[in-house]
């Protein structure tokens, strides 16, 4: 892993040209504008203090429980340096029908976080977005690498700011577990079920899958795909210009059914795999002491949310290593997101959005936990632990030769949903993997329904 030096925050001087811009350069980090700066950055003094006195913001995401906790902690830092008030609105799963349903009925939020790209397409095709303002492109430019600002642009307009990002090429695993078997951590598929194997024989089931959950199927395929196929054979197949049928695919099914093909390596079996879902899939890999229900479970860096409510410890209990090479290919380097978008055209929205391109509100999240930044100037040492921090370096360094989560590019109908498309036929392909062709042929037929309606608009 390559660790990126965090660079020095550009002070910036501020100028009468609207109140916005006084805002946002006082509080995203830097020093200049007058208000007490400390040696952490923070820039809350009262410089642009009321900047924002009697704007009120609405902000919608479908987060809850602690992920909706910790982002609230970051909106009232930004009602604090801006006397704004911002409300966060709870939004359904997903986002963008609530959202439609919200601008039918005249009362759009003027902020929202989408989930995934193909909903940042949507949303800008339906002409629903706000491009983000200068100020926030200064952030973007600064703090982000290019690819993760294409990730927020359409037809060359920039629209979104990705603020939570997660790092989906992991694998955790119950150490206490891996000592007992005399394991080590696998660097190549082949190791990798060499290493369930050795597992199996010390009396532990390896893998944890949450089938019942069919986006981490998608994560599993992504994975293995964009490893054994290569970065521009995952670009081609996440915009269809492939199909579904190519040998590519062929070859990356071929490699999870060597998983998936025996059940005795998956907890509760095939049908205990379709029937488990994802929180629980994390949770029995870290209960049970030294007989868990699984051993390991692939998921991104916000599993550390879950493993939280075991009594198992990140990095001594709980490990986790990068998701093995398949053949001949490289680290797959597999990335997911929430997007910070405006829908209302107002000085609120726009500081706002600049706020979350800062490192300052980045460091907010990151201190507690179950967060990664895509923000490549937010200093490591924000993140509560080494594993974390790793986990943030890997994402980090790996510049702009990620690829974002694939189902999260295609068409909402083929690419996430809930018993249909891409989740059903590989949750199907669970519970018969030696069906490779026929589900090849599922996923092309349902694929090519969902982009030709998506042409269609």
């Amino acid at each position: 892993m390559r660790t990126t030096l965090r660079p020095r925050t550009t002070a910036v001087t501020l100028t009468a040209i609207t109140a916005i811009t006084a805002l946002t350069l006082a509080g995203c980090g830097g020093g200049g504008g007058g208000g007490g700066s400390d040696k952490d950055g923070d820039t809350s003094g009262p410089s642009g203090g009321q900047a924002l006195k009697g704007e009120r913001i609405e902000v919608a995401a479908v987060w809850t429980g602690p992920e909706q906790e910790n982002f609230t902690k970051v909106l009232k830092e930004f009602e604090k340096r801006t006397g704004a008030t911002v409300t966060f609105v709870p939004a359904q799963d997903p986002i963008v029908n609530f959202l439609g349903t919200k601008i039918a009925g005249g009362s759009p939020p003027d902020v929202a976080m989408l989930p995934q790209v193909g909903a940042i397409r949507q949303a800008a095709a339906q002409k629903w977005l706000k491009p983000v303002g200068p100020e926030t492109e200064k952030q973007l430019a600064a703090h982000y690498s290019r690819g993760w600002q294409e990730l927020g642009a359409v037809d060359g307009t920039q629209y979104g700011v990705y603020f939570k990002a997660a790092n989906k090429s992991l694998v955790w695993y119950n150490s206490a577990v891996f000592e007992n078997a005399g394991a080590a951590e696998p660097k190549t598929w082949k190791e990798f079920l060499a290493t369930a194997e050795t597992i199996s024989a010390s009396g532990v089931t390896p893998v944890s899958v949450g089938g019942a959950d069919g986006w981490t199927l998608t994560d599993w395929f992504e994975n293995v795909y964009l490893s054994q196929a290569g970065p521009a054979k995952y670009d081609q197949l996440a915009k269809h210009t492939i199909k579904w049928t190519d040998p590519t695919v062929t070859a990356a099914l071929t490699t999870l059914a060597e998983l998936f093909g025996k059940p005795a390596l998956l907890a509760g079996g095939t049908d205990g795999a379709l029937q488990t879902e994802y929180p629980v899939s994390v949770t029995q890999t870290f209960t049970g002491g030294d007989t868990p229900k699984g051993a390991m479970v692939f998921e991104g860096d916000f599993a550390a949310v879950n493993i939280a409510q075991t009594k198992a410890r990140i990095g001594t209990d709980a490990k986790v290593f990068p998701f093995p090479t398949v053949g001949t290919g490289t680290t797959p380097v597999v990335t997911a997101g929430d997007a910070a978008v405006a829908l209302k055209d107002t000085k609120g929205a726009k500081a706002l959005l600049a706020f979350l391109a800062s490192p300052d509100a980045a460091r907010i999240w990151a201190a507690e936990g179950g967060f990664v930044s895509p923000n490549k100037s937010l200093d490591p040492s924000a993140y509560p632990n080494d594993v974390q921090r790793e986990i943030a370096k890997a994402l980090i360094g790996a510049g702009d030769d990620f690829r974002f989560d694939m189902s999260d590019q295609m068409p909402q109908s083929f690419g996430g949903t809930p018993g249909k498309g891409e989740w059903k036929a590989l949750q199907d392909f669970l519970k018969n993997p030696k069906d490779i062709a026929g589900t090849q042929a599922r996923l092309e037929k349902d694929a090519e329904k969902a982009y030709r309606a998506a042409a269609k608009g």
